[in-house]
């Protein structure tokens, strides 16, 4: 038997990647922690009565604050920000996500050092890696994640795009009475900040982490975010809704239904058997 034929029937699964957000997705909105992540931002900011606003149009209320001309350092903002939560208060470790996350096939095939692995699986968030890293730990999931995409990963310094020119404080004060007054024909500035759901940011994350958007499986609670997901080519899961609306190809009401939502990423490893051979003999090693 010719040498070449050393694997045979093997098929790739569906999905390579499993990507996910953090906040509202792999905990309920119901912990409260974004309800106190708003009230430290309307402590940390001169102009609170923006935070929504700027949110909405921005992605996050920090990216609408730089774009406006608010000069401040990330690292600063993001210590009052999350730095202050009482995680072990709001959050509690999570067995059964724990359980579902470890129970996934993650196999590995070695061909003359050619190693695939089934079902990475990734964060993308726009807070800061401290933040994502103290609720992981406090979920017990901080080792279930191979990366951390995260605001500090797409923003890497404070100094972002120093050579724009910032609004004068006369233009920040008509920026702020126009968002005031729900002016829909105001043209914003850019903010120089990359975050969800602006394209960019999904484009740097595949770079970053390799992913192949037609084989991704991408979990978020921000219809945003999503739509833009879906757009570039991902697969869509809403979490913590069981309403699909547009851009949106699953809904969950909770991360842990993930498995009766997708009894195929269990069985990928029954259904794409393989068959071993040897030059000369003949083996299998699944049947």
């Amino acid at each position: 038997m010719e040498d070449g034929h050393k694997f045979q029937d093997v098929q790739k699964p569906k999905y390579d990647c499993l990507l996910f957000d953090l906040d509202d997705t792999l905990y309920p909105y119901s912990s409260g922690v974004c309800q106190q992540i708003a009230k430290n931002i309307e402590e940390a900011d001169k102009v609170a009565e923006l935070n929504v606003p700027l949110y909405k149009i921005y992605g996050t209320t920090m990216a609408g604050l730089k774009a406006i001309g608010y000069d401040f350092e990330f690292d600063e903002y993001n210590s009052f920000v999350h730095g202050r939560l009482p995680y072990n208060v709001l959050l509690k470790p999570d067995p059964v996500l724990r359980g579902i996350l470890q129970s996934l096939p993650v196999r590995k095939i070695d061909d003359d050092d050619d190693v695939y692995s089934w079902f990475l699986f990734q964060i993308f968030t726009n807070a800061d890696s401290n933040h994502a890293i103290s609720a992981l730990k406090i979920l017990g999931l901080e080792d279930c994640f191979e990366r951390i995409i995260s605001f500090d990963t797409l923003n890497p310094s404070n100094n972002t795009n120093p050579s724009e020119s910032k609004p004068t404080t006369e233009e920040v004060l008509n920026i702020c009475e126009r968002l005031r007054r729900h002016d829909s024909d105001m043209v914003l500035p850019r903010t120089p900040l990359v975050c969800k759901p602006f394209d960019d940011a999904f484009e740097y994350a595949f770079k970053i982490a390799n992913i192949d958007p037609q084989r991704t499986l991408f979990f978020d609670d921000s219809i945003r975010n999503l739509q833009t997901a879906k757009r570039l080519g991902l697969h869509t899961v809403a979490v913590g809704t069981s309403v699909r609306t547009t851009g949106v190809d699953h809904a969950l009401e909770s991360i842990h239904n993930m498995r009766e939502a997708f009894p195929e990423l269990w069985d990928a490893e029954e259904k794409h058997e393989f068959v071993h051979y040897k030059a000369g003999i003949e083996t299998s090693v699944k049947a």
